[in-house]
């Protein structure tokens, strides 16, 4: 079965390579039916990568321990739940994985195409088979996964324990379809450039799946913490890692070019950085898997040493050089329309958030080089650790979260000092008020109370907002309140969706300001029977237990939680968990949640029935995760159809002599 997977993966390379040459040079020469056998290669090479994926998990199910890469990430003791997942547990599956989706991704594109952007699409798709033949050739010739051994060893060598979690299926592959997925208006910016198509309707093509890639990609990084969080056990959620900063940029560059290509559509402008923005993010896609495959880092997230380095940064370099050379090639039609009008203006602010953004994305990546480019130069290895991403970003991200109150609030082209006053008044009120309360109630860390200010502004700029358009639909048509806020919701989806993921981030904010200004930390070394304290929790030291299984050997201790040293409220069982074939054992930590904060025990080690904890308590973590709940539901409203946008684009198409049927029109 896997000589039928490598079969597959080589012929898909062959068809890939077809075509882009097919679909390239029929464009070129007036040959449709070149181009559409080009068109419908890309249907069948979808078809081989499945055929080849198929074949590893066929080798993974059936214990094929031949197969070098089962036996590096399986053993006959996993259950079938991990025996799946295990697919994409090591370099070389993961790399099959990308290439499927993004195989999968063409498939899509080539269908929505096919009646609209005639002129662009044969470069759309000839930009992803480029991109889709250069991961080809890596599963084929640089890591493939059906590598194999002379003889057959008896077992495999097991998943790496931290894997082992259900975690392991929604951070990778949220975190690949987010990745994979601005490859689409990657491809679409380029064709624009190619064929001089520069209006924004390359825009409006891929508005739908910029937010679906920056969804999945908030998805990872979001999936990633909360996994970071309950397996590895050192009480946090984001440690600053190089694979966890490598996945954050393209976030902070996209979320960047989603506020900015809004200027564009309203105003003609930032043309050139809107290109720079999305060539921006997908390189730094490029870059996040670079930084996982090459082994220039020392990250629990990376596979190892690898010889892929090169082709990844030439890749890169490919990638940049031709979008520089093509921007600059069509400098002149890139003009702006308009220019800014005033400094006192949402362009403005929209302007001064991309800034923010990307300055934020150029520290988090200097940062992350730095170590790389120090021992390359001066054969000395610096670590830059948590303390210098978080003194350099803090005051970056509150520049941020106020700028997320004052957008909303200022007017395109110029706002009115009359404006300005009316419409900070309520939020700046507000968000005085509550900090008076705050700094009465105790909290008087400075840091700390500047952010929870800032957080209680946007909120209330953004329910204010909302307030104000629901109040004006009730008046103008008799609906009851809540009638009137879903219909003003429905009907302006992509503006209230932002209000929604914008209230979601600020959730998140909350959570991870009281999280990292108020958490407390204590260490106990206890025997049965006696107690320790942190904050109003007394946990007292029942005893330890002992299970051994066939490939394990689990130790755990048990602990009754007080909450005032009254009531029980919990019983909780931190662990260690060691596997037969990893020498580190795996810490289960206990987790006790609730609105106000986390009690987190770490089990650290014993002796005979004595034991050493490390108590935590994390407030207000929930709201962390809470918040990204609510980001994906707005993010989910932006992105659903619009009818009446449905109608325009069927209206455009019309006046451009190209009918679609309705019923086949996808957005």
């Amino acid at each position: 079965m896997t000589q039928i997977g490598q079969i597959a993966l080589i012929l898909a390379l062959l068809l890939a390579i077809y075509f882009v040459l097919a679909v390239i040079v029929g464009a070129r020469r007036g040959l449709p039916e070149l181009a559409t056998s080009g068109r419908w290669a890309v249907v069948v090479v979808f078809g081989l990568t499945t055929v080849a994926a198929a074949a590893l998990w066929y080798a993974f199910l059936t214990h094929d321990f031949q197969v070098s890469y089962v036996y590096g990430y399986s053993d006959r003791a996993m259950s079938t739940f991990y025996l799946v997942g295990a697919f994409w547990g090591g370099q070389e599956g993961s790399l099959l994985l990308w290439t499927l989706v993004l195989s999968a991704f063409a498939v899509v594109v080539v269908y929505q195409t096919r009646n609209r952007n005639r002129e662009m699409a044969p470069y759309v798709v000839a930009v992803m088979g480029v991109i889709l033949v250069s991961f080809l050739l890596i599963v084929n010739f640089l890591s493939s996964p059906f590598e194999r051994f002379d003889a057959v060893p008896p077992d495999g060598n097991g998943l790496n324990p931290l894997l082992e979690n259900v975690g392991m299926y929604f951070h990778p592959l949220t975190l690949y379809i987010g990745y994979v997925g601005f490859s689409v208006p990657f491809a679409f910016c380029l064709a624009a450039l190619i064929t001089g198509r520069l209006d924004d309707q390359w825009i409006k093509s891929t508005r739908r799946w910029t937010l679906f890639a920056w969804l999945f990609l908030s998805l990872g990084n979001l999936f990633g913490a909360q996994w970071a969080y309950t397996e590895l056990g050192w009480g946090g959620y984001w440690g600053w890692d190089p694979v966890e900063s490598a996945s954050f940029m393209p976030w902070l560059v996209g979320t960047a070019y989603l506020h900015s290509v809004m200027i564009q559509q309203r105003r003609g402008m930032l043309k050139v950085w809107n290109i720079a923005l999305i060539v921006t993010t997908f390189t730094l896609t490029i870059f996040g898997t670079f930084l996982t495959r090459s082994g220039v880092i020392s990250s629990v997230h990376s596979f190892g040493q690898s010889n892929m380095g090169p082709l990844f940064i030439a890749l890169m370099a490919l990638i940049v050089v031709v979008s520089a050379w093509l921007t600059l090639y069509r400098l002149p039609q890139l003009k702006g329309e308009n220019e800014l009008d005033s400094f006192l203006s949402r362009e403005s602010s929209f302007l001064f958030n991309n800034l923010i953004l990307v300055g934020a994305a150029f520290a988090v990546f200097l940062g992350t080089v730095f170590p790389l480019v120090s021992e390359a130069v001066r054969g000395v290895k610096v670590t830059v650790g948590p303390p210098f991403f978080k003194s350099v970003t803090a005051p970056i991200f509150l520049g941020l979260i106020a700028l997320m109150g004052i957008c909303p609030l200022i007017g395109w082209r110029r706002a009115s000092k009359d404006n300005i006053i009316r419409n900070f008044l309520y939020p700046f009120s507000i968000a005085l008020a509550v900090t008076l309360g705050l700094f009465i109630a105790g909290i008087r860390e400075g840091y700390a109370l500047i952010a929870f200010s800032l957080t209680i502004f946007v909120a209330s700029t953004i329910l204010l907002e909302i307030y104000r358009g629901t109040r004006a639909k009730h008046r103008n048509n008799g609906q009851n309140y809540l009638a009137a806020l879903g219909g003003m919701v429905w009907h302006n989806k992509p503006r209230y969706g932002g209000y929604i993921v914008h209230l979601g981030v600020i959730l998140m904010a909350v959570g991870i300001i009281a999280s990292q200004a108020y958490d407390k930390e204590v260490e106990f070394t206890l025997s049965p029977g006696e107690s320790g304290k942190i904050n109003n929790y007394t946990l007292v030291y029942q005893g330890m237990d002992y299970f051994p299984t066939e490939k394990r050997e689990v130790i755990t201790a048990t602990l009754d939680v007080y909450n005032g040293g009254q009531q029980k409220v919990a019983t909780v069982t931190p662990a260690k968990t060691f596997h037969q074939n990893h020498e580190n054992p795996v810490t289960e930590v206990a987790i006790r949640t609730t609105p106000v904060e986390d009690l987190y025990i770490i089990l650290e080690g014993w002796e005979q029935q004595k034991a050493a904890f490390k108590f935590i308590v994390n407030p207000m973590v929930l709201w962390i995760w809470i918040g990204g709940l609510v980001l994906i539901a707005g993010t989910i409203v932006a992105f659903w159809p619009d009818a009446r946008e449905r109608k325009h684009e069927l209206a455009r198409l019309a006046r451009a002599g190209s009918y679609v049927e309705e019923d086949k029109y996808e957005s």
